[in-house]
């Protein structure tokens, strides 16, 4: 890939992502509390939704822009004829091998946020500390292969060969979609990266963690949180298509007048 579309690519993806992340942040607690095992209430209810934000506020843009930095370093790698049929097949390939790599950072992120969205007494950095002290390094990776696999059934969806404006519609109606399919597989990543260490959900096996969450919920509890899910990914994805390829665009043109 060429350095200005490097560069472009990695701004663009950061700042679209911080955007979408601090803008949806409310959505996101609620959620996540809707999903943890103790229940909304006391999980926190409505009561401090942005707890566990300075968590996303530093992994956000080098998350974001890991994926798309990835997913348009594939893409060239290959280059695939826009009339080839081969075309879809090549995004949805480059977005999965961003899934992947964009995790190694979303993870650690997520299940600090996770963790101080149901414990808003607690703050982010004694909630890293805690992890670190009891569960080293693998603490902060638990519910990684949940995450992925949530991810990459979804990320064929990123596609930009249209204008931003088109784009964004797309994004939004396909995530919001996608976010309905894949909200057990949501469920589970939450009730891993909340388990107690030690416990048989915290050992990350996302079958058990779902039985779990059938014998005791139900099919609601499955689809726990799927609304606010809905909501922030169609939002999410309206607003982080249409940021990221006007931005990536701005700082391409902006390149070329450059001398």
């Amino acid at each position: 890939m060429d350095r200005p579309g490097f560069t472009a690519s990695l701004v663009a993806g950061g700042v679209a992502g911080v955007s979408v992340d601090l803008i949806l942040f409310p959505l996101d607690t609620i959620k996540t509390r809707l999903q943890s095992p103790q229940g909304f209430y006391k999980a926190g209810g409505f009561y401090g939704v942005y707890a566990g934000v300075p968590s996303t506020a530093i992994g956000s843009f080098p998350n974001a822009a890991a994926f798309f930095v990835t997913y348009e370093y594939v893409k060239w790698i290959l280059h695939t004829d826009s009339s080839s049929y081969l075309m879809p097949v090549t995004h949805m390939l480059a977005a999965s091998v961003g899934e992947v790599v964009a995790c190694l950072i979303r993870v650690p992120s997520e299940v600090v946020k996770q963790r101080a969205q149901v414990s808003v007494s607690s703050g982010t950095f004694h909630i890293f500390s805690n992890i670190l002290c009891q569960e080293g390094i693998q603490g902060l990776y638990r519910g990684y292969k949940s995450t992925v696999l949530r991810e990459a059934l979804w990320s064929w969806r990123q596609d930009r060969v249209v204008d931003s404006w088109q784009a964004a519609v797309c994004g939004a109606f396909a995530g919001g979609f996608a976010a309905a399919v894949t909200t057990p597989l949501d469920v589970a990543k939450t009730r891993i990266m909340l388990a107690k260490a030690g416990s048989s959900t915290a050992s990350g096996n996302i079958l058990s963690a779902l039985h779990a969450v059938w014998r005791t919920q139900g099919l609601s509890g499955l689809f726990a949180g799927v609304f606010p899910r809905m909501a922030a990914i169609s939002l999410g994805g309206f607003i982080f298509l249409g940021v990221y390829d006007q931005t990536r665009s701005f700082l391409l043109e902006l390149g070329r007048e450059s001398p």
